[in-house]
């Protein structure tokens, strides 16, 4: 049998990856040079760079994603190849790439013409008998799921449209992964993706063999109101692979808008402008955004104070290891009339180092947002220092970092900001692929510049090594301290095997498995996450976190997966109950869908009072793409009641990013406190800065107290009533009541949608 595993076949991609390497770094280096040869505007010269670097990225064979140039050369190589071993090495590598690319019927075909030259018995026949059911499994899922795309498709549990109408591409899966299983009757990658395939069909668990059935992989757990998949029938599902989620109001119309983006260099931006008649608007060309490319994460800002909220996109991230992760981020500037210019250039912000996080806030509170960009640093070869750019007031930014002593270099995969000490200064907390997790704590000012101090050894995070990817700050008990989000993420392997393993014979590790730190409110945290119930792996990428069900206590949504076209697991909804555990009600929420799961966005889109939930989904690969989704929520028991608060700063920033919020109502004759902070969310998609807050069975909300960070003022405002929808200006002494209209969004059909039955 050929070695799948032997890949001496590919020596001449040697001096190929010499040839586009020396080319990538000479072009870089002219375009971070004074004269780019391109237009005299900043705007001009990113669309240009963009497009310059996307072109050299795609033709490299040695950039893991250039799956065209990949296959281009994999048919060179074919081409002069005589050898019959490695003629069937290269098919087989090449078998994989059509998959990469998005050509499952081509891959298949490859994989059933080298099926007949091996046995189940043959060494390592299970590796080709699972990248072949892998194949067909991709290919069910593009007929059905992806072309054939509806509410229920590839969602746990599979049920109503989420059966496939195009059973054959499964029935091909399960044959293959039955004669891997054959091979190796212990592999998890075969025995999950196996059960997931009979799952297509209808035939869980009644028609798995017993010998390959995994019990309880459709059971559901605690119950919620089912959520209504509504991207498709509002026009906002827009294909990508992993990219960025903003959920915001961009025109000020007190309407919730959306703005996603793709990794790829070649895919564009997307903008729907939510017409406030139940409808949106793609205003992507329009708006000028749909010029701009990639972006595997972005975040909201209002860098100039002019009320509107801007953009920034990140690249480059997962990519330090090469000269493909040298991509520039954008600064997208709102101009208040429906359109985005980029200022990158003139903003002192351009850069070409490999990043997906960053993270707005006052850092040294003088009324304007800086940022803190946290860079990839994966070997010692490429340094890549963290920056913190202070607002210079006038549209440009000054990078203090050497100065402010966090000019550190590490594989840094999230950032989040916020006062975890309540002294009035804001802190900064990464995760890293490093295995650290590293608290800075802000000292406040020293010749202009915030002065930050290492905390991690004193807050105890020193204490546990792994490796993370999102996280955030929040308050998860309401105690008025800011606590610690955090989940361990890996690589290594599909995530198929850690949830057959979850089943079969769980690990007590930290693999996968989302982490949250209670702030003991005198500098240190501890880890509660088992007595949380947050025992299971997840493997979270992008995630955020929103109230569900306005009771007060916040709630998380945890996209899944890794670029392995076998991490087929379910994104995970886990609802807050009274800060005392987190309950798993993916099942019964609907949410739980098995592609990619990327930025998230909490957001009351329809201003009916509770939030939906916004995701970009799809993969790493140019043909893991996936419609993005939105979850309508139909309302939860208890029909409980809410404020919304539209802050604006005056002496503090526009946007009120940093502004604490406690709201305080009695509920059931017992007296308590909800904490915010406004901010956009986790440190993987953004929610909106407008607070939406529930209060419970509480119809009026008895105070309301603010404290403004940057003039160190505190608003207090009694007896508000709930259900209504505020702006409340720093310095001014009354609310103002704002007329926000509520949507009804309706199916394609024009039917309304309905709660569907509790599973």
């Amino acid at each position: 049998m050929p070695n799948y595993f032997d890949r001496s076949h590919v020596r001449m991609s040697d001096v190929l990856f010499l040839f586009f390497a020396v080319g990538l770094v000479v072009f870089m280096a002219s375009c971070a040079g004074e004269d780019s040869g391109v237009e005299d505007n900043s705007h001009q010269k990113m669309i240009n760079l963009l497009a310059e670097t996307s072109k050299k990225i795609e033709q490299d064979p040695n950039f893991m994603y250039a799956s065209e140039a990949k296959l281009h050369f994999c048919d060179s190589l074919l081409a002069i190849t005589t050898d019959p071993a490695q003629i069937q090495q290269l098919k087989f590598r090449k078998a994989g790439i059509l998959l990469e690319f998005g050509k499952e019927a081509s891959a298949v075909a490859l994989y059933e013409e080298m099926a007949p030259t091996l046995s189940p018995q043959q060494v390592g026949s299970q590796t080709f008998y699972i990248a072949m059911g892998t194949a067909y499994v991709r290919l069910a899922e593009r007929t059905n799921c992806v072309l054939g795309h509806n509410a229920d498709a590839c969602t746990l549990p599979f049920k109503g449209l989420g059966i496939h109408q195009d059973k054959a591409p499964s029935r091909k899966a399960i044959d293959a992964f039955a004669l891997a299983l054959e091979a190796d009757p212990g592999n998890y990658d075969a025995l999950w993706l196996i059960n997931i395939a009979y799952m297509t069909l209808g035939e869980y668990p009644n028609g798995v063999p017993a010998a390959f059935l995994i019990p309880g992989m459709d059971a559901v757990k605690d119950r919620i109101n089912p959520f209504i998949s509504m991207a498709p029938d509002l026009g906002i599902a827009s294909d990508n692979c992993s990219g960025g989620s903003l959920v915001e109001d961009f025109n000020n119309d007190g309407l919730l808008d959306i703005i996603t983006s793709s990794w790829h260099l070649t895919d564009p931006m997307f903008y729907y402008q939510n017409k406030g008649d139940g409808t949106f608007e793609d205003r992507s060309k329009a708006s000028g955004l749909s010029d701009f490319t990639g972006g595997l994460n972005m975040t909201t800002t209002d860098y100039n104070n002019d009320g509107f909220v801007d953009v920034f996109v990140l690249r480059g991230g997962w990519l330090a290891t090469n000269e493909a992760g040298k991509q520039p981020n954008s600064l997208l500037r709102n101009n208040g009339d429906g359109t985005f210019t980029d200022v990158t250039i003139d903003a002192g912000l351009l850069s070409f180092k490999p990043t997906q996080t960053a993270t707005w806030n006052d850092f040294n509170l003088d009324g304007w947002l800086d940022v803190f960009i946290a860079y990839e640093t994966a070997n010692n070869i490429n340094q890549y220092p963290c920056e913190l750019f202070l607002n210079n007031k006038n549209e440009t930014f000054t990078n203090v970092a050497p100065a402010a002593g966090i000019d550190f270099s590490a594989l840094i995969k999230g950032v989040t900001s916020g006062d975890y000490n309540n002294d009035g200064w804001t802190d900064l907390f990464f995760s890293t692929m490093n295995g650290e997790k590293l608290l800075l704590k802000n000292k406040g000012l020293q010749n202009g510049v915030p002065m930050f101090e290492n905390a991690t050894k004193e807050a105890g995070f020193d204490k546990e090594l792994y490796s993370s990817f999102p996280t955030w700050f929040f308050d998860y008990n309401n105690d008025g301290w800011l606590d610690v989000f955090v989940c361990n993420f890996a690589q290594d392997r599909p995530l198929s095997f850690y949830a057959a393993q979850d089943f079969i014979k769980p690990s007590s590790d930290n693999h996968g498995k989302p982490r949250v730190y209670r702030n003991n409110g005198n500098g240190t945290f501890t880890n509660v996450s088992e007595e949380l119930r947050l025992n299971q792996p997840v493997f979270a990428m992008g995630s955020n976190f929103g109230d569900i069900d306005n009771d007060g206590w916040l709630d998380m949504y945890l996209g899944s997966g890794n670029p392995f076209y076998q991490s087929l697991v379910p994104n995970k909804l886990y609802r807050n109950v009274k800060g005392k555990y987190f309950a798993d009600v993916t099942a019964s929420s609907r949410t739980g869908n098995l592609q990619k799961g990327h930025a998230v966005s909490f957001g009351d889109m329809d201003n009916d009072g509770d939030q939906d939930i916004h995701i970009e989904m799809g993969g790493a690969f140019k043909g893991d793409n996936y419609p993005t989704l939105f979850y309508l929520n139909p309302g939860q028991p208890g029909n409980n009641n809410w404020i919304n608060l539209k802050l604006e700063g005056t002496t503090t920033n526009k946007a009120a990013v940093g502004v604490r919020v406690a709201v305080t109502f009695t509920e059931n004759g017992k007296k308590r406190t909800v904490y915010r902070d406004v901010n956009s969310g986790g440190s993987f998609g953004c929610s909106p800065f407008r607070c939406e807050i529930g209060i419970g069975n509480a119809t009026t909300v008895e105070q309301i107290t603010v404290y403004w960070p940057a003039s160190r003022q505190q608003q207090i405002f009694t007896q508000v009533a709930g259900n209504t929808f505020y702006k409340l200006v720093e310095g001014q002494t009354a609310l103002q009541t704002l007329q926000v209209p509520k949507l009804q969004f309706k199916h394609a059909d024009g039917s309304i949608p309905m709660c569907a039955p509790q599973l």
